[in-house]
């Protein structure tokens, strides 16, 4: 089986008797979804009892979960290499899709809709920033030697040619599906494809057929888990997280308005014009510095010093 194909592949589903029934995918993805049923049901349809019950949101993200979240983790770790960030990855979709429930519901392909998420998320460039493991903790090696080389190979490939490779090889989509997943056109798709091929085949230990590497791809992250994460978890996180985003545009918002009004309160309402800057006055001759006291300023001097200050003779003149 290829990883996460989107085949029928038939899935165990549980109606309201209690009885495990076999549906393809789509039909699964009704039931959770709430869809409606087939038209050739309706003896079930006259009959409340027979029909299945609508499940409810949180039902639903949590059958979605259990069935897509350990393929889309086996997906993301041929991608990254590292199991951590798989599981991050499709976390982080997951919460996602949570947050638009109303949108991943009605969607033709859900599963598509979690994995173009958690692969965007995976190989976005600020998550490949994050530090590697010191050498002592490195990722467990495949244990053969040819699931060593391909997972080398895959990472050494551009992530665009290594994300082309696993929706075509892996997940087995067509190619202009693989196409519009990967934003590129069918020409740029198709030579990403065969260009990964060549170079992953090359490196492998013996030569393999195209068939063969699809093999090697569903083999080789079988024994990754999605870990100990519940989907209630998931969903308590998704909704902590909307939250969160919703109290910081509010505190935005308010520290916003508060500075336009702030702004508005202190910023000048009428035009004032600057000051011209100084520039010196030439052609004015310079003030001359007084000179000696003569013979009469020196005497007018020391009878204003002998005679008093203050006193009556000051107040009122003489009668003369």
């Amino acid at each position: 089986m290829k990883v996460g194909t989107a085949g029928g592949e038939p899935v165990p589903v549980t109606g309201s008797s209690g009885e495990p029934s076999t549906r393809s995918e789509t039909e699964w993805y009704q039931q959770p979804l709430c869809a409606a049923l087939d038209a050739d049901t309706d003896a079930d349809a006259d009959d409340p009892g027979l029909a299945p019950a609508p499940l409810t949101p949180g039902q639903a993200f949590d059958a979605l979960y259990a069935y897509c979240a350990p393929t889309l983790v086996q997906q993301t770790y041929l991608l990254t290499g590292r199991r951590r960030l798989a599981r991050d990855a499709v976390e982080r979709a997951f919460q996602l899709a949570w947050q638009r429930w109303p949108e991943v519901a009605v969607d033709r392909d859900p599963a598509g809709w979690l994995r173009a998420a958690a692969h965007e998320y995976a190989l976005s460039p600020w998550y490949r920033l994050r530090p590697r493991l010191p050498r002592r903790r490195q990722e467990p090696q495949p244990p053969d030697p040819t699931g060593r080389a391909l997972l080398n190979a895959l990472l050494e490939l551009p992530p665009p040619y290594r994300r082309t490779l696993l929706l075509y090889d892996g997940v087995g989509l067509d190619l202009p599906d693989t196409a519009a997943e990967t934003e590129a056109s069918t020409p740029a798709a198709a030579g990403r494809l065969l260009y990964a091929r060549a170079t992953v085949t090359a490196r492998l230990p013996e030569p393999v057929e195209p068939d063969g590497l699809s093999r090697l791809l569903a083999e080789l992250p079988g024994e990754i888990d999605p870990g100990p994460t519940r989907p209630l978890a998931l969903r308590a996180r998704a909704d902590l997280r909307a939250r969160r985003w919703t109290h910081a545009a509010i505190a935005f918002t308010v520290l916003l308005l508060t500075t336009t009004g702030l702004t508005l309160r202190t910023a000048p309402d009428h035009y004032e014009p600057p000051v011209p800057p100084g520039a010196p006055v030439r052609g004015i001759p310079p003030r001359a510095a007084p000179g000696p006291l003569s013979e009469r300023r020196q005497e007018l001097r020391a009878k204003l010093r002998s005679e008093m200050a203050a006193g009556r003779e000051r107040l009122r003149p003489e009668a003369r």
